[in-house]
């Protein structure tokens, strides 16, 4: 643990140390992200804080390998994600100054997913019902799917200060911990995992990065940072089930068997629904998916009445309760972490809807009291000049 822990605090220091150095050269550039009308900034922000991160990643990762401990996890997967996280970051920078068509970020990034699938880091297994893809080309292919679709979700959801990045320090924590005690159950002598060491580092690029983007922000992550994270997430995801040893555990040593597929999908619910969301919205108006408009979950909550930061930490707490509740049906019971977690979300959609609530209630009263005032004037004799 404490090697992963240092890797956290590295990486987290690197990257707090690298983002006001992008931040300046981001002003000094003039890679501002434009005040539009969706966008709920009044002024111009340099958004490559993500070059920031992406360059802590790659050289935490590259100093991880003069680690003894981590050693035999430095194969060809790791020089695979190190070649997608490059080439995502050269995208990335290039779309922040000049904003690439949309059709050639997507080939960025099927490009970057099918690199990692190329390395070995692939989708070998489904965990529902355990149906094995023997076949090689169908797991390059889902991999490459599940990749893109997790990275275009963090896309998504990075339209508040200090959302995407926050959401993924508590998911990847999540993730961390289930990554970490997962592999001390398989392994007594052996506790390196890539999927562990992929969460330390995007939880360390996060963590420092978040001080100067958390609202009021005075950098953005922009395209690069809100794809690596999207990239970290699901290939750590696609390494735990790919990991054939690791789901001989499931079976035999009273680890729950859905935990590899509704792990991922709890720590990245927000992004996905988002996701999904968006998609059918922007279908349904005849319009491109990848068109922006301010539809987003987060834009709805503070339409609604709630304040930026507000509705950052409402989602944070979302992404709390689902990604430490599925975490916890592996190690506590199942009855008891299932209604403490009923019992959070419902207080958690009473806390979301709180100012429909309120504002309903106002609009009841107001009515009610202009009704009243009708009827006492309906009641009232009128004078007349005959009398």
């Amino acid at each position: 643990m404490m090697v992963y822990l240092a890797v956290v605090a590295i990486t987290a220091l690197l990257s707090f140390a690298l983002t006001p150095v992008a931040r300046m050269l981001g002003v000094r550039g003039r890679v501002y992200t434009p005040t539009r009308k969706r966008d709920m900034h009044r002024e111009p922000i340099p958004k490559l804080g993500g070059a920031a991160m992406a360059i802590s990643v790659v050289t935490v990762m590259g100093l991880g390998s003069l680690v003894p401990f981590l050693a035999g996890i430095y194969q060809a997967p790791v020089v695979g994600i190190l070649i997608a996280t490059m080439i995502l970051l050269i995208m990335g920078v290039a779309d922040d100054l000049w904003d690439l068509h949309w059709l050639i970020k997507f080939a960025g990034q099927v490009l970057a997913a099918g690199v990692v699938a190329a390395a070995g880091i692939r989708v070998e297994a489904m965990p529902v019902g355990w149906i094995h893809v023997e076949n090689e080309i169908a797991q390059i292919l889902i991999t490459i799917f599940v990749i893109v679709l997790t990275i275009n979700a963090f896309n998504f959801i990075d339209g508040l200060d200090g959302l995407a990045a926050g959401v993924a320090v508590i998911g990847g924590s999540a993730f961390f911990f289930y990554s970490y005690l997962l592999t001390r159950t398989i392994n007594a002598y052996d506790y390196s995992n890539l999927s562990t060491l992929l969460t330390a580092l995007l939880i360390g690029a996060c963590i420092g990065f978040l001080p100067f983007n958390f609202n009021p922000a005075r950098i953005f992550m922009g395209e690069v940072g809100a794809q690596l994270i999207g990239l970290l997430m699901a290939t750590a995801a696609v390494a735990v089930t790919a990991d054939l040893g690791a789901l001989e555990g499931f079976r035999f040593r009273n680890i729950p068997a859905y935990m590899p597929i509704l792990l991922p999908l709890a720590v990245m619910l927000l992004p996905l629904l988002d996701l999904v969301m968006a998609v059918l919205r922007r279908t349904a108006r005849r319009s491109s998916p990848f068109t922006a408009d301010r539809g987003h979950i987060h834009h709805k909550l503070v339409d609604g009445g709630y304040t930026h930061r507000q509705a950052v930490l409402l989602l944070y707490l979302w992404t709390f309760v689902v990604g430490y509740g599925a975490v916890s049906l592996t190690y506590f019971h199942s009855v008891v972490v299932i209604s403490v977690s009923a019992i959070a979300m419902g207080l958690l959609v009473l806390l979301t809807l709180r100012p429909w609530i309120i504002r309903r209630a106002y609009y009841r009263k107001l009515n009610q009291m202009r009704a009243a005032r009708a009827a006492q004037r309906a009641q009232e004799p009128t004078s007349g000049y005959g009398e």
